[in-house]
């Protein structure tokens, strides 16, 4: 079997079927990890929840809304916003979070009554908003709260603002993937064709699993533009809460991150007939496809050709130059979702690194697959790694550089490895063939940057004492073990072990002008 079993998990047995190592002739059956299934208790697993799988990464893009969550603050806090999802009307949803703010006593007595008040002031302190959407929390499921009744009694308060509130606990389902399905099917339901536009164009899309982080939706709609597509709406980045229940009127959904957004494209289909079609931003010539694609669908082949001739002939050159740097730079694939796969095999093709390792924390066994047939044999596929696997897979494999998020990348650089933020990027937007270029430099930066390099000096051992002249090597000069640790055998010997502990545990002879006192060994 191609299982690969962990050092540090081998006292939980039932993470090595978690983890497999691509072989040769291996077809997918065989070489699939186990993914989306509830964590094994023990493993500490690194997961978001299913409540920030609905605020964090789809909610929140939503650019003129007031996103309150009815929970304690930590669970807002934890989600506000860090992948830099900007929008057009001055980022209002990355300047503020709101939370009600739920305490003890809420739990004990209810909170709704809490939960309208806090709307109400919300919507008083930014009057110029009108929206909101309302998350649930663990705390709030548990104890019953109604949070329909209270919006829609809002709503008959205020019949200017319209609410949209998403059932979304953390412990609905094995990973945040649950909170993407609950916050998709329920936005289809209760507000999907509960809107009007007055939209003009011949060819009408919805722009679907795109979050605008540092600016993709602008490169993408760009696109959409010069080929004379209008873009209805964006589900989510940069997107409006009216065009969003307008979505029923598109020609077509365009569907970038499938493993976000896929349930609400599949229900627009059932229901109102629209078509879907997946594409990819990333990549020349996954780029170049899937624009192709979405041409080939209105019959403007040649519009999107013209776009890709004159981009490729203005972008290839500097690509070239990058790929002769990176060839056969090993680089550990870590990003978490579909950029698992979105990645995978343009990043070797276009750019020279070879992958080596992809991994996914919330993936379902479709990435997994994507994913996997997309490497070269040998790579090692991991669903859902904790820290202590992550650190053993960078320490056998060796990669040259990691793409990841903010917490594994910090756990990298402490052994040396630099990495890039695959969720909120280093110097984006990376979609685009300008952008797929700054995503090469961005490699190249990282593995090349001489700060990097000096890193892995070690100067604990360099010739000159640097101690010498220090206040404290003179306070510590004239030193003598307390009688407490000569007269405590134990103590004496655990003290032997480490001599900075024995350093710090030593006490200077007090000076004459100050009171004696009894220092505890």
């Amino acid at each position: 079997m191609p299982y690969h079993e962990f050092e540090c998990s081998k006292c939980i047995p039932e993470r090595k079927q978690h983890a497999v190592i691509k072989g040769p002739g291996e077809q997918l059956t065989d070489a699939l990890p186990q993914g989306y299934l509830n964590t094994i208790p023990g493993t500490i697993s690194e997961r978001g929840c299913a409540y920030c799988g609905a605020k964090h990464v789809i909610g929140t893009p939503m650019k003129d809304v007031i996103h309150l969550s009815h929970g304690p603050v930590g669970c807002t806090y934890d989600t506000w916003q860090t992948k830099r999802y900007l929008s057009d009307n001055d980022n209002f949803q990355l300047k503020y979070t709101f939370a009600s703010d739920m305490k003890e006593k809420h739990v004990v007595f209810g909170a709704e009554g809490m939960l309208k008040q806090n709307i109400i002031e919300a919507f008083k302190a930014f009057p110029h908003i009108k929206r909101m959407t309302i998350y649930q929390t663990c705390a709030t499921a548990l104890i019953g709260d109604d949070l329909h009744a209270v919006a829609q009694e809002v709503m008959d308060e205020l019949p200017d603002v319209d609410i949209f509130v998403c059932n979304s606990p953390g412990f609905r389902g094995p990973s945040q993937s649950g909170g993407h399905h609950t916050i998709c099917i329920a936005w289809f339901k209760e507000k999907v064709g509960t809107f009007e536009p007055v939209r003009e164009g011949e060819y009408i899309i919805n722009y679907v699993g795109e979050y605008n982080i540092q600016g993709d939706q602008y490169i993408m709609e760009d696109f959409f533009e010069r080929m004379g597509i209008t873009v209805n709406s964006t589900f989510t980045g940069n997107g409006s809460y009216d065009d969003l229940r307008a979505m029923h009127r598109a020609h077509l959904n365009v569907l970038e991150c499938a493993r976000s957004s896929e349930y609400l494209c599949n229900e627009l289909r059932v229901k109102y007939g629209i078509p879907r079609l997946d594409i990819d931003g990333f990549g020349f010539k996954p780029l170049g496809d899937s624009l192709k694609k979405v041409a080939l669908f209105f019959g403007i082949e040649d519009r999107a050709q013209k776009i890709i001739d004159e981009e490729t002939a203005r972008w290839q050159p500097e690509l070239d130059w990058y790929k002769a740097r990176l060839q056969d730079k090993k680089v550990c694939l870590w990003p978490g979702g579909s950029k698992l796969w979105h990645w995978a095999h343009c990043i070797h093709e276009e750019m020279g690194v070879k992958v080596v390792s992809v991994y996914t924390k919330f993936g379902h066994q479709g990435d997994m697959e994507k994913g996997i047939a997309r490497v070269e044999e040998g790579a090692l596929a991991i669903d859902d790694p904790n820290e202590l696997e992550g650190l053993e897979a960078m320490e056998t494999l060796q990669p040259d550089i990691i793409f990841t998020g903010k917490r594994p990348g910090e756990v990298a650089k402490k052994i040396r490895v630099p990495y890039l933020n695959a969720h909120g990027y280093h110097n984006g937007p990376w979609k685009g063939w300008e952008g797929w270029v700054r995503f090469a430099r961005d490699i190249y930066n990282a593995i090349y940057s001489p700060m990097h390099k000096l890193s892995k000096l070690d100067i604990s051992k360099d010739e000159i004492p640097t101690t010498i002249g220090f206040e404290t090597q003179r306070m510590l000069s004239d030193v003598n073990l307390s009688d407490e640790i000569k007269n405590n055998k134990e103590l004496r010997e655990y003290t032997g072990k480490w001599d900075c502990t024995r350093d710090l545990i030593k006490k200077p002879a007090p000076r004459s002008d100050e009171p004696q006192l009894a220092i505890a060994a």
